[in-house]
């Protein structure tokens, strides 16, 4: 059998499947969730299927046409898996609202706190895009100059180099007299080679 002939089974084979279970697996999922999520999670069940076609129980694996399944082989099997997926698009969605959640409540900021930090944003600001990112990376995640560079694709002097103007530019802009006050060791801006 060639591979074209073995994709044409296969595909033949998944709309046997689809035909069989996709009304059934509907209206399971309707049962069983917002309409809004029905059919998304219908599509990644049907997904899930085409990828473990062969892992149907019921479903025959031949090269010559076949009866058509039985539902009562293949239908639990496919609840199963849309079971599974309907699990982990409310984990997601679990998630989302979460992340959604966290971020009103850090923009909830107080008066105070917001002008606390109104000085350092504004002076950010003023750097360029990469500069900002690189001081980002080096001051809010504590990466060495080398995984700076790793993650911007600059070399690891670029950084440093980049990185030791940015602070200066910064401390000028925030009326530092010495910009070693920041909070980092002297060492942290150079390479560690």
């Amino acid at each position: 059998m060639t591979e074209q002939e073995a994709r044409r089974m296969r595909r033949a084979r998944f709309e046997e499947l689809a035909y069989l279970v996709v009304e059934p697996l509907h209206r399971y999922l309707r049962r069983r969730t917002s309409a809004d999520m029905v059919e998304d999670v219908l599509s990644e069940t049907m997904l899930v299927l085409w990828r473990r076609l062969d892992d149907v129980p019921g479903l025959r694996a031949g090269t010559e046409p076949e009866m058509p399944p039985d539902p009562d082989d293949v239908l639990p099997w496919c609840y199963g898996v849309a079971r599974g997926c309907l699990a982990n698009a409310r984990r997601a969605d679990g998630r989302r609202l979460r992340l959604m959640e966290r971020l009103i409540r850090s923009q909830e900021q107080s008066p105070e706190q917001a002008a606390d930090h109104g000085e350092l944003h504004a002076a950010l600001d003023a750097l360029g895009a990469l500069d900002r990112e690189v001081v980002r990376l080096w001051a809010w995640e504590g990466l060495a100059p080398r995984q700076i560079a790793e993650a911007t694709g600059l070399t690891s002097n670029a950084v440093s180099i980049r990185l030791h103007r940015a602070k200066a530019r910064l401390a000028d802009r925030l009326g530092r007299k010495d910009a070693e006050q920041s909070g980092h060791k002297r060492d942290e801006g150079r390479s560690s080679r």
